[in-house]
């Protein structure tokens, strides 16, 4: 519990809301917490622990926030959902849609510690074999380039593997011949929601056991641990950016932020809602190349509509500025010729 405390990405981002300190002060204090972190724990312990609290920051609260929201004012979330109110949390095919999504919450409590046992067991044997810890731990900061580079392999090594792990494994063969997959469309896709619902954040991490591990583990942690190897605070913020996008895309709300991410929350919905037959990556790049796309719009139809966006800003801007200069030409204009009838009187 304590290195969850003094973990100083918590005081970084909190320091300017509470204090009126500047930039270069907070970087020092960030540095010194940082330091005094690294020299008192250990490697592994930093890696795991700061990755829980992600977890618990950016999916735990927001996810019961929703839950509020969804089961306390479920007219005003049913505008707000994808597919309307078969998505909202209550309306469930349990008898008891209340004690259900109790058994839900403690499940995917559990699939989190889970997951966290998990990565401190496969940390420990990445440092046994290669005589070090997977991520560097140091008291020196990584780079902003080197952070944008190993941010950037991580999330296409994510990509790649999220597609693959989730069509191949996840949604593979037949149940009979595939338990994985079996286990992850009773769990995960059944749950007890309507049939051709969208999924709620809370649900994220309310998988069978198995397939949560191997959905969860192989896209994100172990090409980090073996392949890319960053920096600790690389990984940790890397984790911070797909927790908080996970996160948002499961949530099944039509009005996630951006179009991009709203493609992304689309695209979930819509694979949930298809019983898991398409949108098997996690930005829709591959399942756009492999032809997999369901619900309508694919990630190019997403990248249109921005650029699109953008070029209407665009137009707006050079109209409204034209106009601006039209007025002041006017007002120059007139104040000539108020000038020149004065001389002339």
């Amino acid at each position: 519990m304590d290195v969850l405390l003094s973990l100083p990405i918590v005081s970084y981002f909190a320091a300017p809301m509470l204090t009126s300190w500047s930039t270069s002060l907070n970087l020092l204090f960030f540095y010194m917490t940082w330091s005094t972190l690294v020299l008192s724990h250990a490697p592994l312990h930093i890696e795991v622990a700061g990755t829980l609290a992600i977890r618990l920051v950016f999916w735990l609260a927001p996810a019961l926030l929703f839950l509020a929201f969804d089961t306390l004012l479920p007219s005003l979330a049913e505008g707000l959902k994808f597919y309307g109110a078969a998505s909202l949390p209550l309306s469930r095919r349990a008898a008891s849609p209340a004690s259900a999504l109790a058994r839900q919450l403690l499940l995917a409590l559990a699939n989190v510690a889970l997951l966290s046992a998990a990565q401190a067991a496969v940390g420990a044997a990445a440092t046994y074999a290669l005589g070090r810890p997977p991520f560097r731990t140091t008291t020196t900061l990584p780079l902003p380039w080197q952070i944008a580079k190993h941010v950037a392999a991580l999330y296409a090594l994510r990509e790649v593997l999220t597609y693959g792990v989730h069509r191949y494994v996840l949604h593979g063969a037949s149940s009979s011949r595939n338990p994985v997959a079996s286990l992850h469309a009773r769990y995960a896709h059944d749950g007890g929601r309507r049939p051709g619902a969208a999924p709620y954040a809370l649900a994220l991490y309310a998988d069978h056991p198995l397939p949560l591990l191997i959905g969860r583990l192989v896209p994100t942690y172990l090409p980090a641990a073996l392949l890319v190897q960053p920096h600790v605070l690389t990984y940790l913020l890397f984790t911070t950016l797909t927790t908080a996008e996970d996160t948002l895309a499961a949530s099944g709300y039509r009005v996630v932020p951006g179009i991009l991410m709203g493609g992304v929350a689309r695209r979930t919905a819509a694979h949930y809602a298809a019983g898991g037959r398409g949108n098997y990556g996690a930005w829709g790049l591959l399942d756009w190349a492999c032809g997999t796309s369901v619900g309508g719009q694919d990630v190019v139809g997403d990248l249109q509509d921005e650029a699109e966006k953008h070029r209407v800003r665009e137009r707006g801007g050079r109209a409204a500025g034209g106009a601006g200069e039209a007025v002041r030409d006017g007002i120059d204009g007139l104040r000539r010729r108020q000038k020149g009838g004065r001389r002339k009187a």
